[in-house]
Formats: structure tokens, C-alpha cells, sequence
């Protein structure tokens, strides 16, 4: 049996989907400035895969693409682990090079809350999202195909229809 909500839960899903995806890159990218990071914005992320399985009761067959997602971001995070191996696992040598996510730090005092001051932390927030909500997704998806949501629906042919 298919499961599928109403149109106004479908709407509301549609509509709410994209803010809870945007959110969630906001904390995976914010991650080493604000409460939050890859983890968190990764469980944010997957919770809009729930949404959508609930309101379509479907999510289509992305098991090999999820797995796939959930392989590259734990590839690449162990990669920025060992690139800075020459001085220390996890070393931040992005940090304070300038560019993209390399940008200078005052030498006293606190972060002043500049996005591009991670250096490698940011790189590694986004890999840990991308592995945790494809992660979660992948669970979400085979526990809902395990209840039976995922079924397809069961159609009945008029002479069937006549029988009973």
C-alpha cells in the first residue's frame, strides 16, 4: 500500500523543504563560529528527507547515490585529516593563508565572526554534513521501505473489481 498525505501536507512539505535544507547548510557552514557544525546541519539536512517521505511516501531509489555521497564525504574528511600530516593530523593549514577560507585572524582576542577565518574546520564541517545527511537520509530511506511506505500501489483490474 502506498501512502501518500493530503495536498495541504504536500504543499507545506514543498514549501518548507528548501528553508530546512538552507538552514541546515547555514550551521554546517557557520559550524566553527556558532553552535552548530557538520553533524548538526547534517541532521537538519536529513530531516527534510523524513519530510518529504512522509508527505510523498515515496523518495524514489537513490540508495547507490546516497551510499555514494556518504562514501565521498568520509573520503574526503579522513584526505584533509592527513594532508596537514606533516606537522599534525587535523592541522589547520589553511588557516590565515588568505583565499576563500583562509583568511586572517586578528593575533589577539576573540574571532570576530569573519565566515572565511575556518580554514580547514569549515572544509571538514561540510564533509561531515555531507556524510551525516546522506547517512541519515540512507537510514531514513531504508527504514521507510522496510514499513512498507515505498510499496507501490496496488491496482486493481476492473474484471478483478467484478469478482469480489
Amino acid at each position: 500500500m502506498k501512502y501518500e498525505m493530503s495536498r495541504v501536507v504536500r504543499t507545506v512539505t514543498d514549501i518548507l523543504v528548501v528553508p530546512i535544507i538552507i538552514f541546515g547548510i547555514y550551521l554546517i557552514i557557520h559550524g566553527h563560529l556558532t553552535p552548530g557544525g557538520g553533524f548538526q546541519g547534517g541532521a537538519v539536512i536529513a530531516s527534510s528527507t523524513a519530510l518529504l517521505v512522509i508527505a510523498y511516501g515515496s523518495f524514489g531509489k537513490h540508495k547507490k547515490d546516497l551510499s555514494s555521497l556518504e562514501s565521498l564525504g568520509l573520503t574526503l574528511f579522513i584526505l584533509l585529516a592527513l594532508i596537514g600530516m606533516g606537522s599534525t593530523m587535523f592541522y589547520n593549514y589553511i588557516s590565515g593563508t588568505g583565499g576563500l577560507f583562509g583568511g586572517t585572524l586578528p593575533s589577539l582576542g576573540i574571532n570576530p565572526g569573519y565566515i572565511n577565518t575556518g580554514g580547514t574546520i569549515t572544509l571538514m564541517n561540510l564533509m561531515v554534513g555531507l556524510e551525516v545527511s546522506a547517512a541519515l537520509s540512507l537510514i531514513i530511506w531504508m527504514m521507510s521501505k522496510r514499513s512498507g511506505m515505498m510499496e507501490p500501489e496496488e491496482t486493481i483490474s476492473p474484471s478483478e473489481e467484478v469478482e469480489k
